[in-house]
């Protein structure tokens, strides 16, 4: 995980789950320099963990 954040210089890197639905989130914050994070949502079935934090990765 750490290896990813610094090869795409990603500032934070966010897991939670529900205990009660077990919704996992993902949230990727590339740079908030400029102020507060802006983005956007996903709502997807993803395949393994794993492609839903390239996914995060890529959208921040």
């Amino acid at each position: 995980m750490f290896a990813l954040m610094q090869s795409t210089r990603l500032e934070s890197l966010h897991l939670s789950v529900d205990p009660v639905t077990g919704l996992k989130a993902v949230i990727a914050i590339h740079n908030s320099r400029l102020g507060p994070a802006l983005g956007g949502c996903r709502y997807l079935a993803y395949p393994s963990d794993e492609s839903a934090v390239e996914d995060a990765v890529r959208l921040a």
